[in-house]
């Protein structure tokens, strides 16, 4: 059963989603958003020239929803990265990085077999939204 404090977010400042599911999910203090590629949201194009290029389309796609949602990096709390190959991992943190420099959240990284699109990398995250 859905509570009515249950809200989807919907920006095109990021890609749509390509499956039955909302870009992200806000409730009265927190926003749910749902795992990002590198997709070039004007487009729709994947975008495959660096993994350092790919995270970056990635956590630009994941601050517009956040935006969206009346929140923002700095109210990041959790993400989880899903990565094709760890041995891109040194390059993925490089970026993240700069788009966490301080008060980094918590954060798993899981190595997995496929992502959509073969995409290389995906971003998923909670934050807590603007008092």
């Amino acid at each position: 059963m859905r509570s009515s404090n249950l809200a989807t977010v919907s920006t095109d400042q990021a890609p749509g989603a390509i499956g039955p599911y909302s870009q992200a999910v806000k409730t009265d203090t927190l926003v749910f958003v749902s795992g990002q590629l590198a997709i070039v949201p004007a487009t729709g194009e994947l975008i495959t020239s660096t993994i350092r290029d790919e995270t970056r389309q990635a956590l630009m796609n994941l601050k517009a929803i956040l935006i969206e949602a009346g929140s923002s990096l700095e109210n990041v709390i959790k993400t989880t990265l899903f990565i094709a190959d760890m041995d891109d991992f040194p390059q993925i943190n490089e970026v993240y990085g700069k788009f966490f420099p301080a008060d980094a959240p918590a954060r798993a990284c899981v190595e997995v077999s496929c992502l959509p699109k073969n995409a290389r990398f995906e971003v998923e995250a909670v934050a807590l939204l603007q008092p």
